[in-house]
């Protein structure tokens, strides 16, 4: 395993010193603002080619617009960062009567992954990061009602289940195409100020980050914030500079690879659940239904 000097503090320019990424191109979704928009900066500051996508160029709820995107692109692939994300919002449905949550945070990331397989494929090495949370271990996919068509709606019941959906894609599609050359991995940014908090007031916001610091256990490092710099530090060391072999369909944060914790009460880790192969093939059979297509 790869002993490195990066941890919570690592900014993401700090992983990538160094490094020369001219002749490799790379893909960020949700790449207009915060986390993505500094991984975008500093891959394009290394070399890299790099397409930043907002939500006017690629809605990841409209799987029609995630269709013409893969459309357009031509040439190999060497990184794709999902990154794109929302978080607790109120009970929305897509045109299709997908939750927004799930649709946006998973489904559409799915189709654009394996829409631009074969991109991926001719860059002979390519990765795929997937940007997942903490969140996580708040819940398990809903296999039976992912779209909370009969359970009553909860957004964080809703963005944590997205978030396990990420993990669980990242060591599916790792399992299944690695023998193409092209591994995934899913991260944890970590806590960052962001778009993605739009959904929350300040109140709520503080409620939040009290109950974490309430309910931590002893031992476990107190509540806080990173920069956005700090944020996108782990995605760039998954997609760059980690082995492909030691961060390959497992879940990072911090720049390194998360221990296995299945403690209800802990906060850091990531739960067994999300890495289960075969929780990951039946979200994937599930994925391709709900997407209408089979990769």
């Amino acid at each position: 395993m790869t002993t490195v000097p990066f941890g919570a503090t690592t900014t993401a320019a700090e992983v990538a010193a160094g490094l020369d990424l001219t002749g490799k191109r790379a893909i960020v979704t949700g790449g207009g603002s915060g986390i993505g928009a500094e991984t975008a900066r500093v891959l394009a500051a290394a070399g890299a080619e790099v397409t930043a996508t907002t939500r006017a160029d690629l809605d990841l709820a409209d799987p029609a617009g995630v269709d013409r995107f893969v459309r357009r692109w031509s040439g190999p692939l060497h990184i794709l960062v999902n990154n794109a994300g929302v978080m607790a919002t109120p009970e929305t449905r897509t045109p299709e009567g997908r939750e927004l949550q799930f649709a946006t945070n998973h489904l559409g990331h799915f189709q654009l992954a394996l829409g631009l397989h074969d991109a991926l494929a001719a860059a002979e090495g390519a990765r795929v990061v997937v940007v997942s949370s903490v969140g996580h271990v708040n819940g398990e996919v809903l296999f039976d009602d992912v779209d909370f068509a009969r359970h009553p709606y909860d957004p964080w019941a809703a963005y944590s289940q997205s978030k396990t959906a990420n993990i669980l894609f990242a060591v599916e599609f790792d399992r299944r195409h690695k023998d193409d050359g092209v591994r995934a991995t899913a991260v944890h940014p970590g806590a960052i100020r962001t778009e993605l908090t739009r959904h929350m007031g300040a109140d709520e916001l503080q409620g939040l980050i009290d109950r974490i610091n309430t309910e931590r256990k002893p031992g476990e490092p107190a509540f806080g914030w990173k920069t956005v710099p700090q944020g996108a530090a782990t995605s760039v060391w998954a997609g760059i500079v980690a082995s492909a072999d030691e961060v390959g369909g497992r879940y990072c944060e911090d720049c390194h690879v998360a221990r296995l914790v299945n403690d209800p009460e802990s906060r850091s880790g990531v739960r067994s659940y999300a890495l289960d192969p075969d929780h990951a093939k039946a979200l994937w059979a599930k994925s391709e239904e709900m997407v209408g297509e089979r990769f």
